[in-house]
C-alpha cells in the first residue's frame, strides 16, 4: 500500500477496483502490527474491522449505495464516544467504561460508511502536550521513536503518520490537534468553536474544546469537515453552517491577500530553528502574492494564564462526576468509608497531572479568589476576541508557528510551567472560539516544523484555501522512516 495515499486517492481506488475495502483494512492491520509495539498509537483496536470491510465490500459489489467514505479506515481519540465499546480517556479510572450510544461525530462517519480502526492514545483526560501522561503509557514520535509526539491526540497524530490509519479524530481544547499535528507532521484543523457537535465528547473544559481532523493533507481535512460540521440539537452550542462545502474552490489566487504576523508569538524564547522556519513560510506566502506584515498584540501575553485558569475551573467541575459510583471502573466496596473519604481514595487514581489541574480547578473560583483570578481571566478572554477581531478585519489570515519548540525527548521538559508554555501560540484560537489548522512545513535534523494559520469565526473555507496554497508550494516528503 502507498503509505502517501490519501482520502479522495482511496475512495477512486475502491471504485475503480483497484483494492477492495478488505485489502486495504489488511494492510491498515498489517502496519498496526508492525509498528504499534514501537509507537503504541492506540489505546483499544477495533476486532470487527475485516468484518465491517467485508460488509462495505458486499455493498459494492451489490451496487447498493454507499456513503461518502467507503470503508474510509479511520482512528478516533479515546474521550469520543463509540457505542459498545470501551473509552477510557487515558486513564485508570474508566478503564472499564463501555459507551452507551455514539457521539454525533461518530453517528455521522457511520452513516457514511467509515470503518472505525481503534481508539487512539491520549493525555489522561486530554490534560497534556505530548501523551506522556496516558494511564497506558506514552506514544512514541514516528519521525525518532525518542522524542514526544505532542498531545494530547498524540495516538491520532501518530496513527495518520505511520499509516495506522489513513485518517483520525482528535480534539483541541489548547491545541491537543494542532501541536501533535505539526510534531508528527500530519494536518490538524481545530474548527470554530461551535461547528462541530461536541455531544459524546467526554469533557475537558467545555467552553473551548472542540472535535476535528487530523489527516495526511488539507484535502482530507476538508473531506471529514464537510461530514462531521454542522447543527446538532443534542448540543446547544452548535452553529448552522449554510451546508458549506469545504472541499470546493480549495485552489485560489492569494495575489494581494494579507497575512498578519504576530510579533509576540515569535518571542526571544521560541526555538531559532522554528523561527526560521516561519521565515520561511511567510517567503513562500510572498512567493504566492500574499503581502505579509507583523502586528503587535500585546493583549496574548496574558492568553496562556487566562487559558489555564479557565481550563482548570471548568476540568475541576467536570472531572467531580467521576466517583466510582456512577462512573469508575474499581472494584472498591463502599462500605465502612464516609462519602469524602472514599471519594478521596478512588480519586487518588487520576494522574498527577490530572490530580494538579483539578486542585487548582478547585482552587480559582472558591471565595476569595475568584476576583482575583477567574474574573480577570474571563476579561482576558473577552478582550483576546475583541482585539483579535479587530486584526482580522485588516488581514485574511494569522500566521505563526504551531508550537514555538521543536519536539523534544521524553522527560526533557520536567517543570509543568515548561510543559505549558509549548501551547503559547495555540491557545489563542482556543479563547476566542475561532479556527486554526496546523499544516507540516519542514524537517530539520529529521523532526518535523508545523505552520499555524488562524481567521475569523466559521471562516474555514478560507482557512483551508491558504493551508492548500502552503501545502502545495512546501510539497515534503511526508513518510516518517519507520515506514
Amino acid at each position: 500500500m502507498n503509505s502517501k495515499i490519501t482520502i479522495s486517492q482511496y475512495v477512486e481506488s475502491v471504485k475503480n477496483g483497484d483494492f477492495t475495502v478488505e485489502e486495504f483494512s489488511l494492510q491498515i492491520l498489517e502496519n498496526i502490527n508492525k509498528f504499534e509495539k514501537k509507537l503504541h498509537s492506540y489505546i483499544s483496536i477495533n476486532d470487527d474491522i475485516i468484518k465491517q470491510a467485508k460488509m462495505i465490500d458486499l455493498k459494492i459489489k451489490s451496487q447498493e449505495k454507499l456513503g461518502q467514505c467507503m470503508g474510509v479506515p479511520i482512528s478516533i481519540k479515546d474521550n469520543i464516544c463509540i457505542h459498545g465499546i470501551k473509552t477510557t480517556c487515558g486513564s485508570k479510572l474508566l478503564k472499564n467504561f463501555i459507551a452507551p450510544y455514539d457521539a454525533t461525530v461518530i453517528s455521522k462517519l457511520k452513516k457514511e460508511d467509515a470503518i472505525f480502526v481503534g481508539k487512539t492514545n491520549m493525555d489522561e483526560f486530554a490534560m497534556g502536550s505530548t501523551t506522556e501522561f496516558s494511564a497506558y503509557g506514552l506514544s512514541r514520535n514516528p519521525w525518532n521513536v525518542d522524542y514526544v509526539p505532542g498531545g494530547s491526540s498524540g495516538g491520532s497524530a501518530v496513527s495518520v503518520s505511520s499509516s495506522e490509519s489513513l485518517c483520525s479524530l482528535g480534539s483541541d481544547t489548547g491545541g491537543s490537534i494542532r501541536n501533535p499535528a505539526s510534531f508528527c507532521s500530519v494536518v490538524g484543523l481545530k474548527p470554530t468553536y461551535g461547528l462541530i457537535s461536541r455531544f459524546g465528547l467526554i469533557s475537558y473544559a467545555n467552553s473551548m474544546e472542540q472535535i476535528g481532523p487530523m489527516t495526511k493533507t488539507v484535502k482530507d481535512a476538508a473531506f471529514l469537515l464537510n461530514i462531521i460540521a454542522g447543527i446538532d440539537s443534542k448540543d446547544n452550542t452548535t452553529v448552522y453552517n449554510n451546508n458549506e462545502n469545504y472541499l470546493s474552490n480549495l485552489d485560489i489566487d492569494l495575489k494581494n491577500k494579507k497575512i498578519g504576523i504576530i510579533s509576540e508569538m515569535m518571542g526571544k524564547d521560541a526555538d531559532k530553528k522554528v523561527l526560521n522556519a516561519t521565515y520561511e513560510a511567510i517567503s513562500k506566502f510572498e512567493e504566492l502574492g500574499a503581502k505579509c506584515d507583523f502586528i503587535s498584540f500585546n493583549t496574548v501575553n496574558y492568553a496562556l494564564a487566562a487559558y489555564y485558569i479557565i481550563t482548570s475551573a471548568e476540568a475541576g467541575s467536570n472531572l467531580a462526576r467521576f466517583d466510582n459510583v456512577i462512573y469508575g471502573g474499581f472494584k472498591l466496596d463502599a462500605n465502612g468509608y464516609d462519602f469524602n473519604t472514599y471519594i478521596s481514595k478512588i480519586r487518588k487514581n487520576f494522574g498527577k497531572e490530572v490530580i494538579r489541574r483539578m486542585i487548582i480547578g478547585g482552587f480559582i473560583p472558591s471565595s476569595g479568589y475568584v476576583g482575583r483570578y477567574f474574573i480577570k481571566a474571563l476579561k482576558i478572554k473577552s478582550k483576546l476576541i475583541m482585539e483579535l477581531n479587530k486584526i482580522l478585519n485588516n488581514f485574511d489570515v494569522v500566521l505563526s508557528p504551531t508550537v514555538p519548540v521543536m519536539p523534544f525527548k521524553f522527560g526533557e521538559k520536567q517543570d509543568s510551567l515548561s510543559m505549558y508554555l509549548i501551547d503559547l501560540n495555540t491557545v489563542l484560537s482556543n479563547l476566542t472560539g475561532t479556527p486554526a489548522i496546523s499544516i507540516p512545513f519542514k524537517f530539520d535534523n529529521g523532526l518535523p516544523i508545523g505552520m499555524q494559520l488562524m481567521t475569523k469565526a466559521m471562516q474555514e473555507k478560507l482557512l483551508l484555501q491558504f493551508a492548500y496554497a502552503l501545502e502545495k508550494i512546501t510539497n515534503i516528503n511526508n513518510i516518517p522512516s519507520i515506514n
